[in-house]
């Protein structure tokens, strides 16, 4: 992902509904980038950008996580006598 859907990916994990949109007379090279963002839901703040930059690297630090646990899994199986289609099989990747 780019940097731009990382932040459209982190605003919508934050709260639910359509809470926030973009300024249709943006600044800055990108539309959806913090300075840009709108709140449509008023019983709702905008989050700062250190809160922003702390739930995308919470999100990656979480896919991370789990694509390694997805390699440990395989390679224990691989360990325990398993071949690549019999992981497949149960892993379904």
């Amino acid at each position: 992902m780019n940097n731009q859907e990382w932040l459209n990916y982190a605003l919508a994990q934050m709260h639910t509904g359509q809470w926030f949109g973009w300024k249709k007379d943006w600044t800055g090279e990108h539309r959806m980038s913090y300075e840009n963002i709108i709140v449509h839901d008023s019983s709702i703040t905008k989050p700062t950008e250190a809160d922003v930059n702390a739930k995308i690297q919470e999100i990656k630090d979480a896919e991370t996580a789990a694509t390694n646990k997805k390699a440990s899994g395989k390679q224990k199986l691989k360990d325990l006598g398993l071949d690549d289609d019999e992981i497949q099989a149960l892993m379904g990747a």
